[in-house]
């Protein structure tokens, strides 16, 4: 299989949909487009068909209608053709217990058909080593905390070199410090031309490492396309720092500024009209006595785009 160009589709879904027993529609009408060499974040609440989706693309599931295309080809009819290229972590990996986490790899390894058995040992040493767990590769896994599961199974993902690596919540259970580190991998195996298709309800997580995103809801895609579009797609916020907070409240409101939050360090409100001179509103608060510290408007976050689009904000910092 040719390895992707630029501007190629790694990931195209047509009207793609899941209906379960019952008439539950997890996914509906999915339209979605991944670019070649991206780092695409595919976000949503947790129940809104993401993990869904993913199985569908990986042929874990069939779904009730439409089509989906990986790496060129049908899913799931040409499961065995697509999977040797693509690396994938998916509601947590599955571990035997027994074994500790570098027999897991050997056993995984074993089991690829295209897997050179004379330098496993050396794929398995890198992998552990790309995850941060040879310390603790001689470990049982069964004795392995959640985010040390959750590194052994991107371990799992990496141990040979792939088109397409899709993630499933990577940083699920992991602490702060392991969660930049995966962050810093991903962009690592970007840089190195895999495309990475990233799932998580973390906005911050999606805005940190990905290039483009995907904005899921109940089922239905919202949006797509790149990051810094989709940011841009929503207003951002005005933001004065003074220790007048009550003041320059009252200035703001009296100049049209609406949505206005006070805080024992500074006020934030929608920027103001298209056409306002923001210097004019700054020296309209100096003269009223504000001290002002700081004035401007900082850009709208992915954060921001998902509220405007839904109305509704979820989780942003796990």
């Amino acid at each position: 299989m040719a390895a992707s160009t630029a501007g190629e589709s790694v990931i195209e879904t047509r009207a793609l949909t899941k209906r379960y027993g019952g008439g539950q529609l997890a996914v509906d009408g999915l339209d979605l487009t991944v670019p070649a060499g991206s780092v695409f974040g595919f976000l949503g609440p947790n129940g809104s068909g993401k993990t869904t989706t993913i199985r569908m693309l990986m042929g874990l599931i069939a779904p009730t209608s439409g089509a989906a295309r990986v790496l060129g080809e049908p899913m799931p009819r040409a499961t065995r053709t697509v999977l040797p290229h693509v690396g994938a972590l998916i509601e947590g990996p599955a571990l035997y217990g027994y074994l500790s986490g570098r027999d897991n790899l050997i056993r995984y390894d074993s089991a690829d058909p295209a897997a050179d058995p004379r330098t496993r040992r050396a794929r398995v040493a890198t992998a552990l080593d790309r995850v941060g767990l040879t310390a603790a590769a001689g470990k049982k896994a069964k004795a392995y905390s959640l985010g040390m599961k959750q590194r052994l199974g991107l371990a799992a993902a990496l141990l040979q070199p792939r088109r397409l690596l899709v993630l499933d919540e990577p940083t699920n259970g992991l602490d702060p410090q392991g969660m930049r580190e995966i962050r810093s991998l991903v962009r690592e195996l970007a840089s190195d031309g895999t495309t990475v298709f990233l799932s998580s309800h973390l906005l911050d997580e999606i805005e940190q490492v990905c290039t483009h995103a995907a904005v899921m809801a109940r089922g239905r895609l919202l949006t797509q396309g790149p990051v810094a579009e989709l940011a841009a797609g929503a207003r951002g916020r005005l933001v004065v720092t003074t220790p007048d907070p009550g003041d320059a409240a009252r200035v703001l409101k009296e100049r049209g500024v609406a949505d206005l939050t006070v805080t024992d360090d500074g006020v934030t409100g929608e920027p103001p009209a298209p056409g306002t001179d923001l210097a004019d509103l700054n020296a309209a608060l100096v003269a009223a006595g504000v001290r002002v510290r700081g004035f401007g408007v900082e850009r709208a976050s992915l954060e921001d785009a998902f509220v405007a689009l839904t109305g509704e904000g979820f989780d942003v910092a796990g």
